[in-house]
């Protein structure tokens, strides 16, 4: 009926007991939920809305002239210190996961606002108090030039005193928090690291980008999101992939031609250019987001950090979630629904186990059923399978029958 590998897209499918129909049928679901997001015009809650018996620290953007004088204001607050006897420090936010929490009415991670002294006349601080002056001077020189810079290029400045890169990164978001502004108004960006590609155009500092013509790999998605402009679509959905081998086999497929959608991946663990864009492309095209993650908790944990923050960056949560994503798959429950061979089902580590079980814990997994259903079946088996373990049907079967059944069925929680 068919070859191994090769089979037609009927062949392939009525293997499994569907038929896969027209483009237009397949779609009837998602354009129906995309009518709905679209109908739903209630503005998104704030947290001075909630009033909430706690206060909360959360940043905005802010303009040069604004970035300049947080900062002079700062250095002018630690001379006064010294000035008046009281020794040389930072008040600095905590960014401790106690003192972050979940806030169910936001649908999202938020940072309380509790602040720590960093000062420099102690041995345990003094290095990092060292490494806080640094940086928040070299932040100064760069908004003051209007110019940006990576973060590795930052770290380049001073070796020697910072390190490693990771003390410098983290001391970057202390100050994007203690001065009130999202990381990339202080001017220093990512790597580039996430792709796009589909049905998607856009200007990016003026050059008009058209993410039909970027080919396999896609187009880099601009480390400086502000200066993305004129977005335009004619998608259904954007199509979320946690790994670049699923975003290669759908981009040279051309799923996006198919089944009209805007493909994107951040390879991995979500950077924030990657965040920033997804929530800029929800909020601007108002289409919905159906996410493609392998079906283990790591591809769980990484869907959570796209929808409800990360801890490191609880402070900018509000910037850089995207809350109502759909998780598309691969979920547990499809493994014997799509008749995953045996070999393709790997064994769960106890690292795995565990890091299961700490999600199960979690307040944004228990408040959805599905998801904890899910979790708890895969805990339960003790399995995990990757994207890739769809190739076993033939290397096209992604795209040309499980997307497909997918989408058709509305088969998303």
């Amino acid at each position: 009926m068919s070859k191994r590998g090769g089979g037609t897209e009927q062949a392939l499918a009525l293997a499994k007991g569907k038929k896969i129909r027209a483009a237009e049928d397949v779609l009837k679901q998602v354009k129906a939920l995309a009518a709905e997001l679209k109908s739903n015009n209630e503005a998104e809650k704030t947290l001075t809305e909630l009033n909430l018996p706690y206060n909360c620290r959360e940043v905005v953007d802010k303009d040069t002239d604004e970035v300049l004088s947080e900062i002079e204001a700062a250095i002018y607050g630690v001379a006064a210190s010294i000035m008046d006897g009281e020794g040389f420090s930072f008040d600095i936010p905590s960014r401790a996961k106690g003192n972050q929490m979940y806030v169910p009415e936001l649908d999202r991670i938020v940072l309380r606002d509790t602040v720590s002294k960093r000062p420099f006349a102690n041995t345990a601080t003094c290095r990092k108090a060292a490494i806080t002056s640094r940086i928040l001077g070299l932040v100064h020189e760069l908004v003051g030039k209007r110019i940006h810079v990576t973060k590795r290029d930052l770290f380049y400045t001073d070796v020697k005193l910072f390190e490693d890169q990771g003390q410098s990164d983290a001391v970057l978001d202390d100050l994007a928090c203690m001065l009130g502004c999202t990381r990339s108004s202080l001017n220093v960006v990512a790597s580039e690291k996430g792709v796009v590609v589909g049905r998607l155009s856009f200007r990016e500092d003026g050059d008009f980008i058209d993410c039909q013509r970027m080919g396999v790999g896609g187009k880099a998605i601009p480390p400086n999101i502000d200066k993305v402009s004129d977005i335009s679509s004619d998608a259904a959905f954007i199509l979320l992939v946690e790994k670049d081998a699923a975003f290669m086999r759908l981009a040279e497929d051309r799923f996006y031609n198919t089944y009209p959608c805007i493909i994107l991946t951040a390879k991995g663990q979500p950077d924030v250019a990657t965040r920033l864009f997804l929530k800029r492309l929800k909020s601007s095209l108002k289409i919905p987001v159906l996410a493609l993650v392998d079906s283990d908790p790591y591809g769980l944990k990484i869907l959570s950090v796209y929808m409800k923050g990360s801890m490191n960056m609880s402070y900018d949560s509000s910037n850089l979630t995207t809350p109502d994503i759909k998780w598309l798959g691969v979920r547990p429950s499809d493994l014997d629904r799509f008749n995953i061979p045996q070999q393709c089902r790997l064994p769960m580590s106890e690292e795995d186990i565990k890091t299961g079980r700490r999600l199960l814990e979690e307040d944004f997994i228990r408040a959805n059923p599905e998801w904890v259903k899910e979790l708890e079946l895969m805990l339960a088996t003790k399995v995990k399978a990757e994207i890739q373990a769809l190739s076993s049907f033939g290397f096209q079967y992604l795209t040309q029958v499980y997307l497909p059944l997918k989408l058709q069925e509305g088969d998303w929680i």
